[in-house]
């Protein structure tokens, strides 16, 4: 696959994202409307892998991220391209990169409205819808259905309690993820009869926190997870993105005061990527569109 494209009368080429100053990739996300600040950026960057697409003298018209996990799974993130040069072919060419650097590996990502048939034509098949909700937390709290176990808060450097839950939740392995996102986060455990049930993040990400991942049973356990976060963040902008259109979860954000304001598609590539299964533990929030 060629490492460069032709755009009208100039050409892009792939450079490594790390090989790019910060300020360009804000900017970038900024011209599609996207909250990322330089240390969302930064802090990807240290997650993951990516390319740009940069022009003769610098300038950045696109990019796109990749977040493996294990030897055969990886997450596709922040695929932008710049509005002039947005339905030119850019987008198709930054995931012919990606694929070319991704190998056999099975995908998966979360596509806007305006890239949904681009990835179809790719080979993407959708598996569901995740609802982004997000607003300034109301106060006093909602009510709360009544808790069954214990929460505790969790230390970064024990983030390994957490790690066979996740997997179980995810679907693989994502333990340097976690211990990434651990960072400057608040961590929320559920414990019921001596076993670790559930857990949830806070983290500072764009106009305010998001609250992800929330991995949980049922309902009633993710709501008690949100909602020791939320409790923190009254009068203060929250987001959570999460899989749950309905249901009691859903009915909290609501009454929490957040708004559903869009929505994207979970698409993959190669093996199915969710597998809900009744009373086992589900992904209830997302830790962000990029990294699932």
């Amino acid at each position: 696959m060629g490492r460069t494209v032709r755009v009208k009368s100039f050409e892009l080429a792939a450079k490594d994202i790390n090989d790019v100053d910060v300020t360009l990739l804000h900017a970038l996300s900024t011209g599609v409307g996207w909250p990322h600040r330089p240390k969302d950026w930064d802090f990807l960057r240290r997650a993951g892998h990516g390319i740009v697409a940069v022009d003769g003298i610098g300038r950045v018209f696109g990019s796109a991220m990749w977040f493996p996990h294990g030897h055969d799974f990886a997450t596709i993130g922040l695929v932008i391209t710049s509005p002039r040069t947005q339905a030119q072919g850019t987008g198709r060419w930054l995931m012919e990169q990606v694929f070319e650097r991704c190998g056999d590996r099975n995908l998966t990502l979360n596509s806007t409205d305006a890239a949904y048939h681009l990835y179809l034509s790719l080979g993407f098949t959708r598996e569901a819808t995740v609802f982004q909700w997000q607003g300034e937390v109301v106060s006093p709290p909602p009510p709360v259905p009544a808790l069954d176990g214990e929460l505790s808060s969790l230390s970064a450097k024990n983030i390994e309690a957490i790690a066979a839950l996740d997997e179980r939740a995810f679907g693989t392995g994502r333990q340097r993820l976690l211990a990434l996102l651990s960072e400057g986060a608040s961590i929320c455990l559920l414990r019921r009869g001596g076993e670790t049930v559930g857990y949830s993040m806070k983290r500072e990400f764009g106009r305010g926190h998001v609250i992800g991942p929330i991995v949980a049973s049922n309902d009633c356990d993710a709501i008690h997870l949100t909602a020791v976060h939320l409790k923190d963040l009254a009068g203060r902008f929250a987001r959570v993105d999460t899989r749950e259109q309905t249901g009691l979860f859903a009915d909290f954000l609501q009454q929490s005061r957040l708004g559903m304001i869009d929505t994207v598609t979970t698409m993959s590539k190669g093996r199915r990527f969710l597998n809900r299964k009744e009373d086992e533990p589900w992904v209830y929030g997302l830790a962000g569109h990029a990294l699932s």
